[in-house]
């Protein structure tokens, strides 16, 4: 069974994509916690942190790097912005699929929820 982000990457669900190369693709979150709220995953499914493997450094610096650069072009380095990963059901986790929130335009409390 595919994840709803492997659907959003095949395209056969919709989504306001803001960025994508062969291993990554980011998109606007459809219920925005800030004025800027881009989910970003990789292609290949992880299910989530805790599972990702020695295998996978490469795809989670990737990842990052990239979601740094989605969250520049999105204007927010200047006034900063929060990069948040989930992991289970204490953590948040919604969709078994990595994915991380870039969370801007607005100040965000410390601590979160």
């Amino acid at each position: 069974m595919k994840t709803l982000f492997e659907k959003i990457a095949a395209r056969e669900i919709p989504a306001q994509i803001v960025f994508e190369d062969d291993l990554v693709l980011a998109i606007r979150d459809i219920q925005p916690q800030a004025p800027t709220h881009i989910l970003i995953f990789p292609k290949q499914p992880v299910p989530r942190i805790a599972e990702a493997t020695p295998d996978d450094h490469k795809l989670l610096g990737h990842l990052l790097l990239k979601a740094a650069e989605v969250a520049e072009k999105a204007g927010l380095k200047k006034s900063g912005y929060r990069l948040v990963i989930n992991n289970g059901a204490d953590g948040g986790e919604s969709v078994p699929h990595l994915h991380c929130h870039i969370l801007g335009g607005r100040h965000l409390a410390w601590p979160p929820g």
